[in-house]
């Protein structure tokens, strides 16, 4: 009978606790954006700019997103985020940096 107390947490895509969290899946939602723009344009050398500033950028949202994060599911977008944020941020200064840099 303990199955019975459980709440159901099937139906929310992000929060798990069953109440919205607004500024949560926003952030989550701009990070992801931001890694997945940054990690792209870090696989073209011309595209340095775009993809350091990028990748800047969702670093910074995404952890203040996880400072402020709630649950489990948010945390773990966040961190995807971060991830492809950070790689593309660091490819991006390998190959000029955030004020265009000569590269050979």
């Amino acid at each position: 009978m303990a199955q019975a107390l459980r709440p159901n947490t099937v139906g929310g895509l992000f929060a798990t606790d069953g109440k919205p969290h607004p500024l949560q899946d926003t952030l989550l939602a701009v990070t992801l954006v931001l890694g997945l723009t940054s990690f792209i344009t870090a696989q073209f050398h011309h595209l340095h700019l775009l993809s350091s500033w990028t990748g800047l950028v969702g670093i910074l949202t995404g952890a203040y997103g996880q400072w402020i994060s709630v649950t489990t599911r948010e945390r773990f977008g966040l961190i995807v985020g971060l991830g492809a944020a950070g790689v593309g941020f660091f490819l991006g200064m390998a190959h000029g940096g955030l004020f265009g840099g000569i590269v050979d």
